[in-house]
């Protein structure tokens, strides 16, 4: 007898059975062992426009204290009072020329280098303390701290003739800023031996026309040409 009722259909078919393997999409854990990129140190080079005044600085001071000396040449005891107060303006500049070899690290990136720097600053500032001592007593005699003191303004200068080898070597100043420290700071080793050779009249103009066309000069080159300082 057949079955005259034909088979029920389910209406609601059943969905495909279900993988039971699953891609997972979950991302994968940050890695822990990977160092971060190191920081960018601050770039320390001053700006062109501070270069300028530090440079204009020694240029002028070297420039008031080289004419002194050539205008008083023969002036015998009436020329220590401007001889001293232009001293005194040109070792501010040379402060400023010690500032821009620091600030641009001109002798180097060692500890031995920027130590001579700081050296040199306190050479050059007990130079500077004998000079203030020196002008209250206009052409008299000195004090007696300032006779004691006045050993460090050719040590000073001797100073500055050592680091001026010590930025031609380190080479972070270029073209004519890297080889007229060296011209400029064999002042020593040229106005000294010329007053003691040539008399206080001779003596002094050359040592005036050393400090033009040395310590004025560099100031001159890096008051134009600050980006000679940079590598």
């Amino acid at each position: 007898m057949t079955d005259r009722h034909p088979a029920t259909v389910d209406r609601f078919p059943q969905e495909p059975a279900m993988s039971s393997t699953r891609t997972s999409h979950v991302p994968a854990p940050a890695r822990t062992d990977v160092a971060p990129p190191p920081a960018r140190e601050p770039d320390p080079h001053p700006s062109s426009g501070t270069l300028r005044l530090l440079g204009a600085g020694l240029a002028a001071g070297a420039g008031i204290y080289g004419i002194t000396f050539v205008v008083t040449a023969g002036w015998e005891a009436e020329g220590r009072f401007p001889i001293a107060l232009s001293g005194l303006l040109f070792q501010l500049g040379v402060f400023c020329l010690l500032a821009a070899m620091w600030r641009t690290r001109a002798t180097g990136t060692t500890r031995l280098a920027r130590t001579m720097l700081v050296v040199e600053s306190v050479f050059l500032g007990v130079a500077t303390l004998q000079s203030v001592l020196t002008l209250p007593t206009g052409n008299g005699e000195w004090s007696t701290i300032a006779t004691v003191l006045d050993p460090f303004w050719p040590l000073s200068m001797l100073g500055m003739a050592i680091i001026g080898v010590k930025v031609a070597v380190a080479g972070r100043w270029r073209g004519a800023l890297r080889v007229w420290p060296v011209v400029a700071e064999t002042w020593i080793f040229v106005a000294l031996p010329s007053l003691a050779i040539f008399g206080q009249t001779v003596g002094s103009v050359i040592a005036g026309a050393h400090f033009l066309v040395g310590y004025a000069a560099l100031g001159t080159i890096l008051a134009i040409r600050p980006e000679l300082t940079r590598r």
